[in-house]
């Protein structure tokens, strides 16, 4: 190595200039962690049956209460005063078809995998709190207690509310407090009760392990009619207009020859309609038997609608999640939206005339990476993205007797709240904009920038990057990798209120001088079939950790990217794939935080692979479970030297502690640089708002030590 003698002016020059660059690194402060997570995300945006009056909740800093708004100016108004952040979730809104009565669910984990309808406790309360259903005037006034119970469908005729209960459909009057009543007994798991429009049945689901079915009941004398029920798995009922027929989404049943465990294969479903007058039951349509022709899941799923006299739903089968619609008789389907884009968050006119969704498309070739309005008539291919531009929209109703479309609206600055425009497009009025806290930091938010770039196989990965361009001089950067992992990460403030957060943390890390690649890989939606299912993913194989180490490399390669200081951060999947980097490439990823990952993925699959309870397995059972091992960050401990935080709320109801609490032993024993936060009764999700910001920070803070010393 050569040593070069520096003049004493030109040592000046340089060290006034190396001084300049940390001073612009480091005192870049505009906004705080609080300020930028102040914002009242709006969820859960329903209407009542005319469109005329419409409901939310608003999440502002651990607070979440009710709103509501009413034709033709739509003003916001606070229905209810929940006044503590005691994470307690309000969920399952609903508006009667009256309009005087809004019903919701308080309590519970709702968004996890399992015991979502089961009371969380984040503040270690002595008496643990309840998961209630509660009514309230849609004019004003004190809530009503109905009960316990999960998933209140309120009746068409507005006075009498229908839920589930120990595994039973109960009913309950909408406006006297906890005097529900169950409606019948019934073996197996009761649940999704659905209303006939003349509000005289209720069809409800009845899960009984390897087969589910579809029951109607509409009154003690009658008792149960099973909707042709075979051995298969029957879901999603829908009424006709006139409460004489139903369709329904039927799968096999279990059972039946192992199949491999590492391939991928065809997951049949059909869509079936059955005759309450005739006890007939017929198929309407077939899913083709390939593999993007499997039963979608995408948001709403298959997505089943009775639109008038025809049936409308969501189908994978051409590449993409797009719209379809047949008459009642079936037939061949006609495609309403054809395009490289998606559809989801679909809703239905309240005339049945027409479907308004948010779809990746639009007229700017960055759409594919954003949300938009679209509508389209049930039985012509005539759909129009009514908001293009540069933001995001999500969430829409047609309300207002068809004049206007609500939604909820975001852009890269400008946090989400429910907005207004024309039903045929036009300006975007937000509402309750005054609920936006005044020192929120918009002007200084950066607008993420698309970048498309190759995974090692030659597949095209899109990524955001957050870059204050104000900051000058090389900087740290980090990859950010979403959870999931069916997500698509867009160039705004997102539809989730999970990643509504992890935005806020990029803004405010690229506010802090570094550069922010949040990866799109492969596994997620928003690219089609293909990307949304490739082979050799998650436990049979992994290769969706390639678009990591690609996005890592393209940061190396950056200009203003100092290669020696690029961490990497996730939660969940993206916990995962952030031990998976720090295990295989500590080398490229020097610092990592690992929010509550996945790191073993033979757990809960060794067992069912290897030894199910039968003769048979999977011919490729002892295969399956080597790679599954192989996919598993704990299997490249012995690679793993850079400094990682681990957090983990132990109430977490997606991904087991124990994941971390093993993962942390390896580690100990390896003597890998490690600390740890630990979120105690808390959940997946964090549902303290101070438990959200000690997490937000200590990621941060860990970030900062590592990557700017």
């Amino acid at each position: 190595m050569k040593l070069y003698s520096i003049p004493l002016k030109n040592k000046l020059i340089t060290l006034l200039f190396l001084f300049t660059g940390i001073l612009q690194l480091s005192a870049q402060n505009d906004f705080t962690m609080e300020s930028i997570r102040a914002y009242p995300f709006p969820g859960g945006l329903t209407s009542s049956a005319d469109g005329n009056k419409i409901a939310w909740v608003f999440n502002k800093e651990g607070l979440r209460n009710i709103y509501v708004a009413e034709a033709p100016d739509f003003k916001a108004k606070k229905l209810t005063n929940y006044s503590a952040d005691d994470g307690q979730d309000l969920t399952s809104v609903s508006v009667s078809a009256d309009g005087k009565w809004v019903v919701y669910l308080r309590g519970g984990e709702h968004g996890s995998n399992w015991d979502d309808e089961v009371t969380i406790n984040p503040h270690s309360l002595p008496e643990t709190p309840k998961v209630e259903m509660w009514s309230i005037p849609f004019a004003g006034g004190e809530p009503i207690l109905l009960g316990n119970g999960a998933g209140p469908v309120i009746s068409p005729t507005s006075d009498k509310v229908a839920y589930v209960k120990d595994k039973q459909i109960w009913v309950t009057p909408i406006n006297e407090s906890e005097k529900g009543e169950k409606i019948f007994s019934m073996r197996g798991s009761n649940s999704s009760p659905v209303w006939s429009p003349d509000g005289n049945k209720l069809a409800f689901v009845s899960s009984r392990g390897d087969r589910a079915f579809i029951g109607i009941y509409e009154s003690p004398e009658k008792g149960i009619v099973w909707a042709g029920p075979d051995f298969d798995r029957d879901f999603s009922p829908r009424w006709s207009p006139d409460s004489k027929k139903l369709v329904f989404v039927r799968r096999p049943g279990g059972g039946g020859e192992p199949e491999t465990a590492v391939d991928l294969h065809h997951s049949a479903w059909k869509i079936m309609l059955y005759d309450t007058e005739s006890d007939k039951t017929k198929m309407l349509w077939e899913a083709p038997k390939t593999l993007a022709g499997s039963l979608p899941r995408t948001h709403g799923g298959t997505n089943l609608h009775w639109a008038g006299g025809r049936i409308v739903f969501l189908s994978y089968h051409d590449g993409w999640p797009h719209l379809y619609s047949m008459t009642e008789a079936g037939g061949e389907p006609l495609l309403l939206t054809p395009g490289d884009f998606m559809a989801e968050y679909i809703s239905l006119s309240p005339d049945g005339k027409t479907l308004v969704f948010s779809g990746n498309t639009g007229p700017d070739e960055h759409d594919i990476d954003r949300r938009h309005i679209v509508k389209v008539s049930v039985d012509k291919a005539d759909m129009k993205v009514i908001t293009p531009g540069a933001g995001n929209e999500w969430a829409p109703l047609v309300v207002d007797g068809g004049k206007s479309v609500i939604c909820i609206a975001a852009t890269a600055q400008l946090p989400p709240l429910p907005a207004i425009l024309p039903a045929n497009g036009g300006t975007i009025k937000r509402l309750a904009e005054e609920e936006v806290n005044a020192d929120f930091p918009t002007k200084h938010l950066v607008t993420p920038e698309q970048v498309i770039f190759k995974s090692d196989d030659g597949l095209s990965i899109h990524g955001t990057v957050f870059n204050n361009k104000k900051i000058k001089g090389k900087k740290p950067a980090i990859v950010y990798i979403h959870g999931g992992p069916p997500r698509q990460m867009l160039l705004g403030w997102h539809y989730s209120s999970y990643y509504t957060n992890a935005y806020a943390v990029n803004q405010y890390l690229a506010n802090q001088g570094f550069i922010v690649l949040s990866v799109n890989y492969r596994l997620g939606i928003g690219y089609g079939y293909d990307f949304h299912y490739p082979p050799h993913t998650g436990p049979r194989g992994g290769e969706e950790y390639k678009d990591v180490v690609a996005a890592g490399e393209w940061l190396a390669e950056q200009e203003e990217v100092d290669p020696q200081k690029i961490g990497v951060y996730g939660g969940s999947y993206g916990g995962y794939l952030t031990a998976m980097a720090l295990g295989r490439d500590s080398r490229l990823f020097s610092v990592g935080v690992d929010i509550h990952g996945v790191h073993d993925r033979t757990i809960n699959r060794t067992s069912d692979v290897l030894y199910p309870d039968s003769y048979e397995r999977a011919s490729d059972a002892e295969y399956a479970v080597d790679v599954a091992w192989k996919s598993s960050p704990i299997a490249y401990v012995d690679g793993w030297t850079s400094p990682v935080l681990i957090i983990h709320g132990d109430d977490d109801r997606n991904v087991p502690f124990s994941q971390s609490t093993d993962l942390v032993q390896r580690l100990r024993k390896k003597g890998v640089p490690m600390e740890t936060l630990v979120i105690v009764d808390d959940s997946h999700h964090f549902m303290i708002h101070s438990n959200q910001l000690k997490v937000n920070n200590a990621t941060v803070e860990y970030l900062l030590k590592h990557l700017k010393k």
